[in-house]
């Protein structure tokens, strides 16, 4: 069974790059052909960095993250001010030849879901395009309640029927992430809400992800099951990919 898994988020830095990588660590750790990209990438290259250290370097950089600017705002502005253009067949195309390479591919989106990312469209549009799972990524804390449920009303409203929603813990908790899951639960119905607690400062480097992924490994099972896919790597996989960081 072929699966692309795009992980959004309510916010920017809510920890879309963790889970993503730790989804790819898991489902590859557990020998699923799993490849991850992110599409758009603004400013730093950490994340683009940290996929690479998971999967090697093949697929090359450029197709792992075909859009790079280096100002850190909005990929359409960025693209305006450089005069270059982007259609969102561009961006479908390049999803297309990095899925014909697996059975499973995790896509890393850009901040929160209505982002601009081209000429009339937003991450919002990509996900519309794409039959795909979508996993929602919130902080645990005071007021993931309203920007998780605008986040998954507005998927709802593009007919984005395969949601899950992962609330990330934080190094100080306040009373709100005890009761934030349960709310989502019961206000959302039919979408599986998970938590995650805080894996500490630098979570989104590839020992930490290395190190947290045992700990969260049933979690990440629940989000996305390895054996509901039909093709399996080789042993090469299982051992993360040719090259690596720590």
């Amino acid at each position: 069974m072929s699966r692309i898994i795009f992980v959004t988020g309510t916010d920017t830095g809510v920890g879309k790059t963790v889970l993503a990588a730790s989804l790819l660590f898991h489902l590859r750790q557990s020998g699923v052909t799993a490849l991850a990209m992110k599409p758009f990438c603004s400013g730093g290259t950490g994340d683009v960095d940290l996929i690479q250290a998971i999967q090697g370097d093949d697929p090359p950089r450029e197709e792992v993250n075909p859009f790079y600017f280096s100002e850190p705002v909005a990929p359409l502005v960025a693209a305006r001010k450089l005069r270059q253009p982007i259609q969102l067949s561009q961006v479908l195309g390049a999803i297309r030849r990095m899925h014909e390479r697996c059975p499973c591919l995790i896509i890393e989106g850009s901040g929160g879901l209505l982002v601009p990312l081209g000429e009339g469209f937003t991450v919002a549009d990509v996900i519309a395009s794409l039959d795909c799972d979508v996993v929602v990524v919130g902080r645990n804390k005071l007021g993931t309640i309203n920007h998780t449920l605008l986040t998954v009303e507005a998927l709802r409203a593009r007919r984005v029927k395969r949601i899950k929603v992962v609330l990330m813990g934080q190094s100080s908790e306040d009373f709100s992430a005890r009761n934030n899951k349960a709310i989502l639960r019961e206000t959302l119905a039919t979408v599986e809400v998970f938590t995650l607690p805080y894996l500490g400062a630098g979570a989104a480097r590839f020992g930490r992800v290395k190190r947290n992924v045992g700990k969260i490994k049933k979690t990440l099972a629940r989000i996305a099951d390895p054996d509901s896919f039909s093709a399996r790597s080789s042993e090469g996989l299982r051992n993360q990919g040719a090259k690596r960081r720590d």
